[in-house]
């Protein structure tokens, strides 16, 4: 949850992000409600809990006549204790679900608005230009035998594939290309459960306005990921970590799934929107005055893939309306895709500041010896739709596709996929 000190110190603070999230203001105020009557029910049950302590004390110390009279007093203050408790308990409850409705605080300089009021940081590579009239990812995928979208739905239904020979390969060469790139940063590489438990996928802010697009078995009470930051950020779940000497930093491979309800009738051709997807994920635990400059080396990470594989693309500064409840910044990396005419959304890195790590009490020791949450960062570095970018920027008229040449050494050395057949050649 958000910080509640922070929330009655500067609630405007709050009531602005949410106001540029275009998320109820109100919420603050109902929270702040909220938590002045928890402090005042703990305080009164405290004060009645320590009156009964010494209550305790004055019996014991009494003689037999006087004890059986104080005993009785002693059981009627003992239920007056009890039902503040229960008074004390239900308003931090109340508290507790109001202010899970306030998301995370923008950080300053996030565009106010909607998905479309997002802010272009820079540009990279300019846009390819063919002699020819360029195919689109499916059909060069059918092309090569890499992708079966027709044999995918028949075995799991709509918005699943299958990816097949060099598809197979050339994601597999991809994710193993972003590893080492994660290794030479210093991250440790994690292979991560898919399945998890309501408090983590919970914790990491998943289960609010996000809990349409996740899958959920209800027999197991286990939920599907749909990134691994949902398990990195679990992963030191009730921990106190020593960040004294560095960040902790991890890569997490997984398999990925997501619902996307909402979407009906978006991006249905081809693999850029399906239920099913690997990722590379980079998640990251910081001291939070770090936090920013953290965020800047994953997107130079990131960065760094797609110049090397090729792709133009440019950096976006996610406005607030379009950010998760867990980001306090988000920046998106977008690949441009030629046959749509537009950029596509290849990487996310967020910055949830001390927002999950407060939900999952994940906490570093100060110099005072005290404890105080941590900040936690992820950002994609390789995913199954990149293939998407890679196969439509580097084609060529006979439907063949150049490898990008950092990615040959993944591939054996192959320098251009080839065609199984040319659909539609001259």
């Amino acid at each position: 949850m958000i910080d509640p000190v922070l929330l009655r110190e500067n609630p405007d603070l709050f009531k602005r992000s949410q106001e540029a999230r275009g998320d109820s203001v109100e919420a603050v105020d109902a929270a702040l409600a909220a938590d002045a009557e928890r402090r005042s029910t703990i305080t009164a049950f405290e004060d009645l809990r320590a009156a009964q302590n010494l209550f305790g004390k004055r019996v014991a110390a009494a003689p037999g006549a006087e004890k059986k009279a104080l005993v009785a007093e002693a059981q009627s203050l003992a239920v007056e204790v009890k039902a503040a408790g229960v008074i004390a308990g239900e308003a931090d409850a109340r508290f507790t679900a109001i202010v899970k409705t306030i998301a995370n605080p923008i950080l300053d300089g996030v565009p106010c608005g909607a998905e479309e009021n997002f802010a272009t940081l820079r540009t990279h590579g300019e846009a390819p230009v063919f002699d020819f009239e360029p195919r689109d990812h499916l059909e060069l995928g059918e092309l090569l035998g890499a992708i079966d979208m027709a044999r995918g739905a028949k075995v799991s239904g709509t918005r699943f594939y299958f990816l097949k020979g060099i598809g197979a390969r050339l994601e597999i060469a991809l994710m193993n290309m972003a590893l080492d790139r994660a290794l030479e940063a210093g991250f440790v590489p994690l292979i991560t459960p898919t399945l998890v438990r309501p408090e983590i996928m919970d914790g990491t802010g998943f289960l609010g306005e996000h809990n349409d697009e996740v899958y959920y078995l209800p027999a197991d009470d286990l939920y599907l990921t749909g990134t691994s930051e949902v398990a990195l950020a679990g992963y030191h779940k009730d921990e106190i970590l020593d960040l004294s000497e560095e960040p902790l930093r991890y890569a997490g491979w997984s398999t990925c799934y997501r619902r996307e309800a909402g979407s009906g009738g978006k991006d249905t051709r081809g693999i850029i929107r399906v239920h099913q997807f690997n990722k590379l994920e980079m998640f990251t635990y910081v001291l939070p005055e770090n936090a920013d400059a953290e965020h800047e080396r994953l997107v130079a990470l990131q960065e760094g893939m797609l110049q090397s594989l090729g792709l133009s693309y440019r950096v976006i500064d996610v406005a607030a309306g379009d950010l998760g409840s867990s980001a306090a910044r988000k920046f998106d990396i977008e690949a441009w895709v030629p046959t749509q005419n537009a950029y596509r959304e290849l990487t996310s890195t967020s910055n949830c500041t001390t927002y999950q790590a407060r939900r999952l009490d994940i906490r570093y020791r100060t110099e005072s010896g005290k404890t105080t949450p941590v900040a936690t960062l992820n950002g994609t570095l390789a995913t199954t739709r990149w293939i998407v970018a890679i196969l439509e920027t580097h084609q060529q008229a006979d439907g063949s596709v150049l490898v990008p040449e950092a990615l040959r050494p993944y591939l054996g050395g192959l320098e251009v996929l080839t065609p199984l057949r040319v659909k539609g050649s001259k």
